[in-house]
This record gives C-alpha cells, sequence and structure tokens, in this order.
C-alpha cells in the first residue's frame, strides 16, 4: 500500500483542491491497482477543515499540537501501521500532478526530494520579486530543495532514519538529512509536479510563505 500524507491547520479554503488532486494521483492507471491511503492530519484546526476533509474518502486524525512535525510523524506512524510499503507527504495548500505518486515511484530509491511551482502568485509578490525567486529557484534535475509539499520515502528508509522529529519548522529537511545519514539513496527531481501556494501568511513560521517574504525584503 501506498501512503499519502497531508498535514493541515486551518486549511478551509484549499483543502478541497489539496484532496481531489491527491485522489486523481491515487487512482493513476499505471499504479496497478495498488490501494493508496490518503491521510489529513488536522492540527489545531478551529475552522471547517474538519467538515470538509469529512466529505472525501480519506483517513483523518485530529491533534491538537500546533507542530507541523509532530503532524507529519503521528501521520506517518498511522499509515505504516495500515502497511504502507511508501509514504508521499505534500501540504494542504498544494495540489498534486495526476502522475505524482507514478513519478515518484518510478525513480526506484529511498526517497524523493521533488520541486514546487508556484501556482498563483500573492499581489504583494512584484515581477522583481519573482524575477528573483526564478534565479534562486532550481526547477531542474539535480536541484537541491527540500519542501514537505513534494517529499517520498520507502518505509524502510523511514525508520532507519527514525523519522519526522517533532519540529515546527524544517521537519522535511531534518528527516532528508538524517537519510543521508544513513546512506539512503536519494532523487532530487523535478519530474514528480507540484502546484503550491505563494501566501505570505504562512502556516509555519520558517516555511516556504518566509521564503517567499524573503525574497521580497531582499529588493
Amino acid at each position: 500500500m501506498i501512503g499519502i500524507l497531508i498535514p493541515a491547520h486551518n486549511e478551509e479554503d484549499l483543502l478541497d483542491d489539496c484532496l481531489q488532486a491527491a485522489l486523481r494521483a491515487a487512482q493513476h492507471e499505471l499504479l496497478g491497482g495498488e490501494p493508496v491511503d490518503v491521510l489529513v492530519v488536522l492540527d489545531s484546526c478551529t475552522d471547517r477543515s474538519s467538515a470538509i476533509v469529512g466529505r472525501y474518502p480519506v483517513h483523518c486524525l485530529e491533534i491538537d499540537a500546533r507542530n507541523v512535525g509532530q503532524a507529519r510523524a503521528v501521520g506517518a506512524r498511522f499509515l505504516l501501521e495500515r502497511g504502507a510499503r511508501w509514504i508521499s507527504c505534500s501540504d494542504a495548500d498544494s495540489r498534486v500532478a495526476h502522475d505524482w505518486l507514478v513519478a515518484q515511484l518510478s525513480l526506484a530509491v529511498d526517497a524523493v526530494c521533488g520541486t514546487v511551482t508556484v501556482e498563483t502568485w500573492d499581489e504583494s509578490f512584484d515581477e522583481a520579486a519573482q524575477i528573483r525567486y526564478h534565479q534562486h529557484y532550481q526547477a531542474r534535475e539535480g536541484h537541491r530543495h527540500i519542501h514537505g509539499a513534494n517529499l517520498g520515502i520507502s518505509a524502510d528508509a523511514y525508520r532507519r532514519a527514525g523519522g519526522f522529529k517533532a519540529l515546527a519548522c524544517d521537519e522535511d529537511v531534518q528527516l532528508v538529512r538524517q537519510l543521508e545519514r544513513c546512506g539512503a539513496t536519494i532523487a532530487w527531481s523535478h519530474r514528480p509536479q507540484v502546484l503550491t501556494s505563494a501566501r505570505l501568511d504562512s502556516r509555519a513560521r520558517g516555511g516556504f510563505g518566509d521564503y517567499l517574504r524573503g525574497m521580497i525584503q531582499s529588493g
């Protein structure tokens, strides 16, 4: 079984699109009918996120940690206990491509670090800031970006690396560094595609939204 892990904190505006995309990816014909469990971990949600998730054929866990690392760790444990051989991570403000899972698995490695594509720029992100972003971002094979919105790990490698830690940000970076230390094979690939939000009111301090804010401020 393949697991899709999506942590969420107050994502009522974007969850529908996120879940619809994940479920399309789960039904790709090249998966050969292998079961795919989609799990949303709702962390300290006070909006309509729970009601939205309840409309879809997905699993849901609710925690009160306000900690994305803990949310991912709880979710990964749930999926592993259900027999997942591979865990694909994304974010609730992102939409994975139809062939996202197929692209990750086709790389035949222990872990895949994928890129993200900004779908719509925030109005405060002017043309100069967008140019700076594209000058710095490596949307190509062999990049060195790490995104929780586009990360895949085999169950064996995840266990060897010790799993996600309860970090408020950079839990994805910490896991990849542990994977490197334990000798895991990692593909740094542009093939698995994920569209993500360019919002600046990021849910996790130090996350992608803060990185984008830095692009504005550096101007």
